[in-house]
């Protein structure tokens, strides 16, 4: 799964490598994005508009917004498929922008999982493959939420975590957002090459979402910086 994620580039330079449209007026470093929390999101190819949505998909027949916490990844081989994720999947496809995640390795033993930060080597952003939808309460009020697709791991990510976000780069991203068929759109949904991304130990201190601030991540060199 995908739980946590950064978005740290200046918001011109984020502009330029997507070529996108209109931004927030109000952007900040994000070096810790928890569910529930506000995400970039761009959902029309054409304007490119980047919008801020709650992590954690509320689909518009739920009741309440408490669902959104239980659906912050869809499984790339079932979302054409399960109930909460195919609507989005065929009308409402987004890209949610980020430059980095974290995922935790298990240790077998009673110490805590230890966290690990996942980059493109060129240190550039990317796009994770999203779904998103519109909720409105019984008030009147409406919501826009998105998840994170994931995918099967690739070799950096595998000795982590047997799962990892899809990632489109700013290249081949608009697909996503395009009106190919259902076929054509999942096989958007594998593994980024694992020989184009860097990954390393950071501190657990990543695990309180109230944290936000660049030493996350830093590499924890006394643990041994790289992976592989």
């Amino acid at each position: 799964m995908c739980g946590r994620f950064t978005l740290t580039l200046d918001p011109v330079e984020l502009r330029q490598a997507f070529d996108l449209g209109e931004m927030p007026e109000e952007w900040i470093p994000r070096y810790n994005i928890a569910p529930t929390q506000p995400v970039a999101v761009v959902t029309d190819a054409s304007a490119r508009k980047v919008d801020f949505m709650r992590w954690g998909l509320v689909p518009s027949w739920a009741k309440d917004i408490s669902i959104g916490s239980k659906l912050i990844n869809a499984r790339g081989e079932t979302v054409a498929e399960k109930p909460s994720f195919r609507s989005a999947f065929a009308r409402r496809r987004c890209l949610i922008l980020a430059d980095g995640f974290y995922e935790w390795q298990k240790t077998g033993t009673k110490s805590p999982s230890i966290p690990y930060y996942f980059h493109l080597e060129d240190g550039g952003p990317f796009a994770f493959a999203g779904l998103w939808e519109f909720w409105q309460s019984s008030e009147g009020d409406g919501l826009k939420t998105c998840t994170i697709i994931t995918t099967e791991a690739n070799a950096r990510v595998a000795p982590v975590h047997d799962r990892m976000p899809v990632i489109l780069n700013p290249q081949t991203s608009w697909a996503w957002l395009g009106e190919g068929s259902g076929e054509a759109l999942v096989k958007l949904l594998k593994p980024y090459p694992a020989e184009e991304m860097v990954a390393y130990k950071v501190s657990r201190m990543v695990n309180d979402p109230g944290k936000d601030v660049a030493a996350l991540i830093k590499p924890q060199t006394e643990l041994g910086s790289q992976v592989f």
